[in-house]
C-alpha cells in the first residue's frame, strides 16, 4: 500500500489492544513512517511505546484516517475526543464490534466518511479475514484505503449493505471459536482411539491447519478436495458417513450454529 497520504496527514488510532497491535506491526513492516501515527489508548502496552510513535499526545488536526479499535462498552467513553475529526475530512475506520455506522454519524456528524469493518481474531498473525461497508458520505476510493490498511492482518470483502454484518459475524467473526472446538473435539476423539493426549492435539491443529491452507491454495472445490481424498469403501467414507448424516451430521448442525451467532448478532443491536 501507497502510504503517501496517511504520512502527509498522519493516522490515529482510538484503541490499540490485540488487533489494533496486529494492524500497527503490518503497517510498520510494510514501511509506514511510526512518526505519522497517533494512538490514543489509556494502557497502551510496551511494543507501541517502543515503536517512536505519538503516544497519547494531542491530535494532528486533519489525519487522514482514523482507526476506532476500541471495545464496544468504552465506545461511548472513548469516540468523543475524534469529534474534531468528524465532517468528512478525516475518514473512520471502525473495527469495534457490534456498533453500527449511525452511531459514528449521531456522534461525530451526518457527512462523516465511516467504513465499518468486521476482522476476526486470526488477524493476530495475520489471517485474518475482514468485511467492509462505507456510509453515504464515503466513496470508492474510501473503500479502497480501508481494505489497503486492513490487508495488512489479512484478506478483505466489501458487503453490499450493513445488515450482512449480521451473517458475517455468525460465520467468520464468530468462527474462529467454532473450529477451535472441532480441533478439542478431533483430539478428544483420537484420545479415545488411544492415542496420547499430546499427540492426539498436535494431530488434531496440524490436521485442520493443513486442510485449512490446502482449501485456499488449491485450485478446486472444498466438494472436490474431499471427494480426491475418498477412496470407495474406504476409511474416510466410513467416517464421512456420520459427519454427512443428513438429519444429524455437520451440514445440519452448522446451520443451526451460524443462525444462532446472527441472530444473537442482530438482537444485540436492539
Amino acid at each position: 500500500m501507497n502510504f503517501n497520504e496517511i504520512e502527509r496527514r498522519g493516522l490515529v488510532m482510538l484503541g490499540c489492544g490485540k488487533m489494533g497491535q496486529a494492524m500497527l506491526e503490518g503497517w510498520l513492516a510494510g514501511g509506514l513512517a511510526p512518526g505519522s501515527v497517533w494512538v490514543l489508548d489509556p494502557h497502551p502496552s510496551d511494543w507501541v511505546r517502543a515503536q517512536g510513535l505519538h503516544v497519547n499526545e494531542g491530535l494532528p488536526d486533519s489525519p487522514a484516517v482514523a482507526i476506532v479499535a476500541v471495545k464496544p462498552q468504552f465506545m461511548a467513553e472513548a469516540l468523543p475526543p475524534l469529534q474534531p475529526l468528524g465532517g468528512g475530512a478525516t475518514l473512520i475506520v471502525s473495527v469495534a464490534a457490534g456498533t453500527p455506522i449511525a452511531y459514528f454519524e449521531s456522534i461525530l456528524g451526518a457527512g462523516t466518511r465511516v467504513i465499518r469493518a468486521m476482522p476476526n481474531t486470526p488477524a493476530a498473525v495475520g489471517k485474518g479475514i475482514t468485511a467492509i461497508i462505507g456510509n453515504g458520505a464515503s466513496g470508492v476510493g474510501d473503500l479502497d484505503m480501508a481494505e489497503g490498511l486492513l490487508s495488512a492482518v489479512g484478506q478483505v470483502v466489501r458487503l453490499a449493505h450493513e445488515d450482512q454484518i449480521d451473517a458475517v459475524t455468525g460465520v467468520s467473526g464468530s468462527g474462529p471459536a467454532y473450529v477451535f472446538y472441532m480441533i478439542d473435539a478431533l483430539a478428544a476423539a483420537a484420545r479415545a482411539e488411544g492415542l496420547p493426549e499430546e499427540m492426539a492435539m498436535q494431530l488434531a491443529k496440524a490436521t485442520v491447519a493443513g486442510a485449512g491452507a490446502l482449501a485456499e491454495a488449491a485450485a478446486d472445490s472444498p466438494e472436490q478436495l474431499r471427494i480426491n481424498v475418498t477412496s470407495p469403501n474406504g476409511t474416510t467414507q466410513a467416517g464421512l458417513e456420520v459427519l454427512m448424516a443428513e438429519e444429524t451430521g455437520l451440514m445440519p448442525l452448522m446451520r443451526a450454529t451460524v443462525g444462532a451467532a446472527t441472530n444473537r448478532s442482530k438482537e444485540l443491536k436492539g
